[in-house]
């Protein structure tokens, strides 16, 4: 276990820096937040259906408003 730490290492901010510069070239700056955006609507819709809420809601027919 020690020598995995050891080859890994600990994430800093020079390896940060560079993980950001490689997704910047490789996405382009128009594209990051389109994204982000997705990623957080991902987030979003992970987090409802682990607490189990219905995104849909209850619609009543027409036939039974006019009643």
């Amino acid at each position: 276990m020690n020598s995995l730490y050891i080859t890994l290492g600990v994430v800093g901010t020079p390896e940060i820096i560079l993980i950001i510069a490689v997704v910047v070239l490789l996405f382009g700056g128009k594209k990051i937040p389109e994204l982000m955006k997705g990623l957080g609507g991902g987030i979003k819709e992970f987090k409802k259906a682990a607490k189990g809420e219905d995104e849909t809601p209850v619609v009543k027919k027409e036939e039974e408003t006019k009643e």
